[in-house]
């Protein structure tokens, strides 16, 4: 038995992780109070965060086993599983897309060459305000596209 050094109840040991540095090798705080600290520390300091993970994501090493990871069996079947997923919650986005797709590869839509925000040529991108309307889209930049998703919700229904 030991006393967490939180929230002061005396709990077993197995409701401590382990510390190497502490004389009975357990934290002296208890799990479910480190959890509530992480989380706390989380939201208060989401922003950083999140640009820290973008940036650790990003590193060779983890840009490398990603893609290893996605040519393995268990890759494959991970983005099959994730598809299939997408379907199923998004079903009118995902006629769209297809219905989009079509389009373009029939030629009915033309492709734009540059983004009608910003007016970059990058990875050019047709986006649905509204997936009701699946061949009324604007062309968009990656980048411009991301940001207009952050601030807006695109109509469903």
């Amino acid at each position: 038995m030991k006393t967490c050094r939180e929230c002061n109840v005396e709990k077993k040991l197995l409701e401590f992780y382990k510390h190497p540095r502490m004389l009975d090798g357990h934290l002296n705080k208890c799990k479910e109070c480190v959890k509530l600290r992480v989380h706390k520390y989380r939201d208060v300091n989401i922003d950083r965060i999140k640009e820290y993970d973008k940036k650790r994501s990003m590193t060779p090493s983890r840009v490398k086993a990603r893609q290893e990871y996605v040519k393995t069996e268990s890759g494959k079947k991970s983005r099959q599983r994730a598809k299939e997923n997408y379907k199923n919650h998004f079903p009118m986005k995902h006629a769209a897309h297809i219905l989009f797709r079509n389009a373009v590869r029939d030629k009915k839509i033309i492709r734009a060459d540059f983004c009608s925000i910003c007016k970059s040529t990058y990875k050019v991108e047709g986006h649905h305000d509204d997936y009701t309307k699946p061949l009324e889209v604007r062309w968009m930049c990656e980048s411009c596209h991301k940001k207009w998703h952050r601030e807006n919700n695109a109509i469903y229904e």
